[in-house]
């Protein structure tokens, strides 16, 4: 039983997870970059794992009573959201996005740290989709199994932002090229905006 409990909660934390989102394309750069993916796998995980216990362990009902909170997290990710993705789109036409280990030492960590920060926890959907859906979806269980649940869950999001940040590097020869940062950059731009003027335009 728990078994097949911690099975779902992985079926369930994964297909969330793994849409392509914010988060994940900032995870992605970083490990195409190799730079602080470390802590950006770690952050993100422990994010993650935390609004997923969170949300099992009921918080879903409260996110839903107080969507004054989920106003101001969606005007705040959606500026978040449009501030990035212009420099995304900065970096494309310009070309500045290739490898240069120079300019990202020059950031620093405390940089990278606080833009995960803000890809993580400046969304409001995913106090939505990992707290309220995720916590909804364990309710089916009663118990430990409630909790082999929420543990397949988190171990579905440890599985794919460690993948997605060391895995990224395998795609290194394709980037060896500054035109593939530059398309990159501009997917990611788009990607970006589009999503900050879904927070704008989103109703309910």
């Amino acid at each position: 039983m728990y078994f097949a409990a911690s099975a779902a909660g992985f079926v369930a934390g994964g297909g969330l997870i793994f849409a392509i989102g914010s988060q994940n394309a900032f995870v992605l750069r970083q490990g195409l970059q190799r730079h602080h993916v470390g802590r950006v796998v770690l952050i993100c995980a422990l994010g993650d794992i935390t609004l997923i216990l969170a949300g099992v362990g009921g918080a879903g009902v409260v996110v839903q009573q107080w969507p004054g909170l989920l106003q101001v997290l969606r005007w705040a990710g959606a500026a978040f959201l449009a501030t990035y993705g212009l420099m995304a789109a900065r970096r494309a036409w310009q070309g500045t996005g290739a490898l240069d280990p120079t300019a990202d030492q020059q950031k620093g960590a405390r940089h990278v740290i606080l833009a995960c920060l803000a890809f993580t926890f400046l969304n409001p959907h995913v106090y939505l989709d990992t707290m309220v859906l995720l916590g909804s979806l364990s309710t089916r269980y009663a118990g430990l199994a409630r909790w082999a649940f929420a543990l397949g869950a988190c171990c579905a999001s440890v599985l794919w932002f460690t993948s997605l940040g060391y895995g990224a590097r395998l795609l290194l020869p394709v980037f060896r090229n500054p035109r593939a940062w530059r398309v990159l950059d501009a997917l990611i731009a788009m990607f970006m905006l589009v999503l900050a003027l879904g927070l704008v335009f989103h109703r309910g």
